[in-house]
């Protein structure tokens, strides 16, 4: 398992130099191994029964306002995609952070900005029932070696998080 969250982790800056002009050797990797490494390095919670998306969205902004976490965005995706003329179901993405805890981890190893904001996706799948849907912070967590200033820090990171999704998935205000 840490072999595969390592490879996940290294993985990321070949995702952000994709597109570029610059030329880059990619590791060649199992297509299995690729696939099982992206489905663990995301987690999925339902919205409760009475929960709509918008309670959901609500809940996470108070929260996080409560725990002095920013919205740093909000990417109303299926709003952009009826804007393009094509029907899509409810997709949004809310980003969070403390940028000073940002600021620290980048400082201590530059993949940590690939992880930045903190995003949480909030959807409707095609029969109408809400998810959110984040990065699993636990994995991220448990696959890099941090200097132990740095270990709560992330730690706090991973508690604001879930307790945002806690509050979204239960319309908790």
């Amino acid at each position: 398992m840490k072999k595969i969250l390592l490879s996940l982790l290294l993985l990321t800056p070949l995702v952000a130099y994709a597109g570029s002009k610059q030329s880059i050797e990619t590791p060649a990797f199992d297509k299995k191994i690729a696939q099982q490494m992206i489905s663990e390095s995301i987690q999925r919670f339902p919205l409760a029964e009475d929960v709509t998306v918008e309670d959901a969205i609500e809940s996470m902004k108070l929260r996080a306002n409560n725990l002095n976490f920013k919205l740093v965005a909000d990417l109303p995706l299926s709003e952009q995609v009826k804007a393009m003329g094509q029907e899509a179901n409810y997709m949004r993405i809310l980003a969070f952070c403390d940028a000073l805890i940002a600021k620290r981890m980048v400082e201590y190893n530059l993949i940590f900005g690939g992880f930045l904001p903190c995003r949480v996706a909030v959807i409707e799948d095609s029969d109408g029932k809400g998810w959110l849907v984040t990065m699993n912070m636990d994995m991220m967590l448990h696959a890099v070696d941090l200097p132990e200033d740095l270990k709560p820090m992330a730690q706090q990171v991973r508690d604001t998080i879930y307790s945002i999704i806690d509050a979204g998935v239960n319309a908790d205000l």
